[in-house]
């Protein structure tokens, strides 16, 4: 196979890799969070005296990853010690109490009769049980495909049922959905329920911690990282990255379709992201870590950039249960927090706050917010960046980046560095720091050149070692080989320019095609967005008899704001707009149809104009 593992294939990979900005600045990262050179080397060495892994250094062919990597982990929480791991709804944990809960959670399920590669689903809200959960599995070599804990009734059933569960964690806010589609997920043989209400034949997860031990289990481990797509249409398929990301950590992951070293090159430039959003300078006066808050949902894919990494380098996670724009800033001044991830819509509801709330808070221990999932407008990165500032920051703090379930983590990189070099750049989602990118014409078949737009391809080590468990048949709808190399194609479109910074003008299925002419709905959004009464806009198609559809903005204002639909398309002409780019209705609304990371759900907004009317897509 194309990624089989081999020590000699390691050793040919090294040189490449040392010579890698990305490796260097990894190794940076992990010996300021590791405490320097002693805290590395006194990981190392509980890793490699555990388990009588010492021996191996004489034969590495004999070195089983599977035990090495789950050392590791339990070395550094052990290292780690009473450093805060988990700061979650009053309740703190240190790593060696957060171990030891693992530990009773593996032995548990375990004794359940999961084995490696059985599935564990959780449907848990943001809580410190949804991490814990996480690390047993991953102990025991058990993906954990996480449920977006919205979904209910019959979308419910078949997203569990799609990755054929043996056990399921969620909480017991939940019971009521759970017990009424129990019927239809007929692989689960456990149920396990978080909080104080435990309906009948099913099990109390403190108690299954009060009564295994905290004792090392079995381990075969397998990074159990395996969320959904977003799913705007249909059932989300499941994306598997326990293989991209665990191959070298497992003996238990599928190999990728590449070359070992070019998989070894992948998977540090996808980690590279945690280097170059300061993981080498950020470091808490007092834990001497990160601290990490986490203010959207741990099921979703791009919340796993704020927690993760934390995590592997020993920082603390602060997981909140509902996102609350006041707490938020709060929490960033009594947590001391230093990264989080957000999407677009937290920070608009943030500078939403009136004046003299935002002024409340001491924001300087903040040091990178990652901001991801739905477009975010140039004024709300400036904004932000004035607001942290001003409230003590010492340097610009938003950082963006741009990438999908499928392409697993950022794959752009949008730095202070950039804009502060070139204010344009705010516009944009970074530059193809974390991975491989390129822009595709399709209707000539060729590799565009700056400044054209076309569909933007991605390789990652996610996308190399991509399945759908369940549903395998759709993967060939997002690869694309192109000069015998494997692209993948996520349907969204943009150009390369100023230095090979990406800008993204919308997806395929949104583009409007007005009498045979190409609009992007996002940069007519990004005009309509600069009017001070606006909170923000959704461009979506509206059927026309003559011209096939044209654009109609779709308008939420800000709160106690007014505007007309004159004064909106009035300012879209004297912000530059012109001809069909200039949207034929605007149409305000009170709230958006949205996901919960808050990317606008267009379809739903396009529904109500096409009823009855034959869509282009």
């Amino acid at each position: 196979m194309n990624g089989e593992k081999s020590v000699a294939g390691i050793l040919k990979a090294l040189p490449h890799l040392a010579g890698m900005e990305e490796t260097r600045g990894l190794l940076k990262v992990a010996l300021k969070q590791w405490g320097g050179p002693p805290g590395a080397l006194k990981i190392l060495g509980k890793t490699l005296t555990r388990g009588g892994l010492l021996p191996t250094l004489k034969d590495l062919s004999s070195l089983k990853m599977n035990q090495f990597t789950s050392s590791l982990f339990v070395s550094m929480w052990e290292t780690f010690g009473d450093r805060e791991a988990i700061v979650a709804e009053g309740k703190r944990f240190s790593y060696l109490e957060m171990r030891d809960r693992v530990f009773s959670l593996a032995n548990a399920l375990q004794a359940m009769g999961v084995k490696a590669k059985d599935a564990v689903a959780e449907d848990l809200f943001n809580c410190g049980e949804w991490l814990e959960a996480f690390y047993a599995c991953s102990l025991i070599g058990a993906p954990m495909p996480f449920v977006n804990y919205h979904l209910r009734g019959e979308e419910l059933q078949k997203t569990i049922a799609l990755r054929r569960p043996k056990v399921l964690i969620f909480d017991s806010e939940l019971s009521e959905e759970i017990v009424e589609i129990k019927k239809g997920l007929p692989t689960v043989e456990h149920y396990i329920v978080v909080g104080d209400e435990i309906p009948e034949g099913m099990l109390s997860y403190e108690a299954l911690i009060e009564e295994y031990p905290a004792r090392m289990p079995e381990t075969n481990f397998m990074v159990a990282l395996n969320p959904y797509t977003a799913g705007t249409t249909g059932i989300p398929k499941s994306a598997n990255y326990y293989d991209g990301i665990g191959y070298m950590l497992s003996d238990l992951s599928e190999p990728p379709r590449v070359s070992l070293q070019e998989y070894m090159d992948l998977i540090v430039k996808t980690f590279s992201f945690f280097y170059w959003y300061g993981g080498a300078e950020i470091q808490d006066p007092i834990g001497k870590n990160i601290r990490c808050i986490i203010p959207t949902p741990l099921y979703h894919a791009g919340t796993i950039i704020g927690w993760a990494p934390c995590m592997l380098f020993g920082g603390t996670i602060i997981p909140v249960r509902k996102f609350d724009a006041e707490q938020f800033l709060r929490l960033i001044e009594t947590e001391r927090a230093s990264w989080t991830f957000v999407a677009p819509t937290i920070l608009q509801r943030v500078l939403a706050l009136p004046e003299e709330v935002k002024r409340n808070y001491y924001l300087g221990s903040m040091y990178s917010i990652v901001c991801a999932a739905a477009p975010c407008p140039p004024e709300v990165k400036r904004d932000i960046n004035h607001l942290f500032m001003l409230q003590g920051a010492r340097r610009p703090v938003f950082n963006e980046y741009y990438a999908s379930a499928e392409i697993g983590a950022p794959i752009t990189a949008l730095l202070p560095e950039d804009y502060m070099q070139d204010p344009k750049r705010y516009a944009s989602v970074g530059k193809p720091r974390c991975g491989y990118q390129r822009i595709w014409i399709e209707e000539e078949g060729r590799w565009a050149r700056p400044g054209e737009i076309g569909r933007v391809l991605s390789r990652t080590a996610m996308t190399v070692s991509l399945r759908y468990p369940g549903s395998e048949e759709k993967l060939s709808e997002n690869t694309r080989i192109i000069e015998g190399v494997e692209w993948f194609d996520d349907g969204l479109l943009g150009y390369m320019e100023n230095g090979g910074y990406l800008y993204l003008t919308g997806r395929v299925k949104e583009m409007i095609i007005c009498g045979g002419v190409n609009l992007y709905p996002q940069e007519i959004e990004e005009v309509i967005l600069r009017h001070p009464a606006v909170f923000d806009a959704a461009v979506v198609r509206l059927p026309h008899p003559d011209l096939g559809e044209v654009p109609i903005a779709c308008v939420q204002l800000r709160q106690g704001a007014t505007a007309t639909e004159e004064e909106v398309l009035a300012f879209c002409g004297g912000q530059g707009l012109f001809g069909y780019k200039v949207p034929a209705r605007v149409e305000f609304l009170e709230e958006f149809p949205r996901h919960i990371d808050g990317k606008v759900i267009k379809r739903d907004l396009e529904e109500r104009y096409w009823e009855g009317v034959e869509r282009r897509g």
